[in-house]
């Protein structure tokens, strides 16, 4: 550690090394850069940044000036005396799109050996982009093999995940939208927290798969929006509407459309307007000749999400069940297009014997369409409504939880031993009673 700030070696000066080796020096940080090109090593030694980014390098030119920037081609210099160890190499896919991790395996194996050398609690940090479990089945057996060590004891792992974009990555670097930390132990997250001391904005502690999966789950939902927005543009086009405007109008929505609303596992969609108004806006697409694979795929989705819901309770093996919730979403007695009503269907026809309580439900008060759409969906509902949850907890081997009731943890408390829960609303832990076999659908 050198003054107030640690000492980092950084694996990989391409975007997000260079950006990484450029910026921290500005926190009082001590840098050496580690790359096999010697271009890159040579520019940094210059003064320069090896890749093109605005501001990146008036950084580089700064720290190297001040001598808290250096760079080498000896991956020993990058370990013998770093207090954190940074792995930014590139994780670019195979042919096939599988994840190419051999890079990142190589400079895993040079750390591991340099790391047999040196005494202290180095901690390595994998900013590189790698699938949830990589880092604790590949890259940790590898730094134990070839440093003779043991993480966690010897050395600390983290996971760091980058959010930096090409374009406005030093701005991205000094104010990232979050910043995340996935470590199994206090200590490598306590140097983290340090690295990120003058770093503003949220910070979240995780475990290591949790870090590695909340960048995947970013980059997907990035270009899933970049995709929805294209296509509401084509759809708009061919009906010769002004899709900028729509999309302009839509996100003046920070209540349901551009904020956390929906983006939470759990069952599928349905009701009376999302599957109809999804299924007009499809068949308009197509009489107009426009293609909409996203959206199209939301109805296949949804149904297997469906399908998926029917088959575990099918692998739960027993034959009475349970349900609680069957109109859409608490609060009403609709039933049209519910996705319980149809998990209540799949149930049924394949012979289990079910019971539902739904205190929103009273069966001489459902009407016109959305009786029509429960009774030709579920014949003979009056026989397997229930007046109270207690009578279906009784009944049920497997209990399907797919509304959120406040009388339903009490409830689960006093279920009898054994019994079998899916749960398709995400109970909170503390709401999961011990002695239940527990199984959520996207948990």
């Amino acid at each position: 550690m050198v003054g107030d700030g640690l000492v980092i070696g950084v694996f990989g000066l391409g975007y997000v090394g260079a950006v990484s080796a450029g910026c921290l020096p500005r926190s009082g940080h001590q840098v050496i850069g580690i790359d096999v090109n010697a271009e890159k090593v040579a520019a940094i030694g210059a003064g320069r940044s090896p890749v093109v980014e605005p501001g990146l390098d008036r950084l580089i030119e700064e720290a190297t000036r001040q001598e808290r920037l250096a760079a080498t081609l000896d991956p020993d210099r990058g370990v013998e005396s770093a207090d954190i160890i940074m792995i930014c190499v590139a994780t670019p896919s195979h042919p096939n799109g599988s994840l190419n991790t051999q890079f990142v395996a190589t400079v895993s194996e040079q750390i591991g050996g340099g790391l047999r050398r040196r005494s202290g609690y180095p901690l390595v940090v994998f900013r590189s982009t790698l699938l949830p479990g990589i880092v604790e089945d590949v890259m940790i057996p590898l730094l134990e093999k070839t440093s003779g060590k043991h993480a966690g004891i010897d050395f600390g792992v983290a996971v760091n995940p980058e959010f930096l974009r090409q374009g406005s990555a030093v701005k991205d670097f000094f104010e990232p939208p979050l910043t995340v930390i996935g470590a199994n132990d206090t200590r490598s997250a306590e140097v983290l927290d340090q690295l990120y001391a003058r770093i503003p904005g949220p910070r979240f502690h995780t475990d290591m798969r949790t870090a590695a999966a909340v960048k995947y789950a970013c980059n997907a939902f990035h270009a899933a929006k970049i995709t929805f927005a294209n296509e509401i543009g084509r759809f708009c086009a061919a009906q010769n509407v002004d899709s900028f405007r729509v999309m302009h109008i839509l996100c003046q929505d920070r209540r349901l459309n551009i904020s956390s609303a929906y983006l939470r596992p759990g069952y599928a969609f349905g009701g009376s307007c999302l599957p109809k108004d999804l299924s007009a806006l499809l068949h308009q697409a197509s009489r107009s000749d426009v293609s909409l694979p996203l959206l199209e795929g939301l109805r296949r989705s949804n149904e297997q999400h469906i399908r998926r819901a029917v088959e575990m309770v099918c692998a739960m093996g027993h034959q009475r069940v349970g349900l609680i919730g069957l109109s859409f979403k608490p609060g009403t007695d609709d039933f049209r297009g519910s996705p319980l009503v149809l998990l209540a269907e799949g149930l049924l026809g394949k012979g289990f014997k079910l019971k539902i309580y739904d205190p929103d439900v009273v069966l001489g008060r459902i009407l016109g369409t959305n009786k029509q759409f429960v009774e030709s969906t579920v014949p003979h509902l009056s026989a397997l409504l229930a007046d109270r949850i207690e009578d279906v907890l009784e009944h049920a081997e497997t209990l399907v939880i797919g509304k959120s009731l406040s009388e339903v943890p009490p409830a689960l408390r006093s279920a009898k031993a054994g019994l079998c829960v899916l749960d398709l609303v995400g109970l909170s832990p503390e709401e999961i009673p011990p002695g239940i076999c527990y199984q959520g659908i996207a948990w």
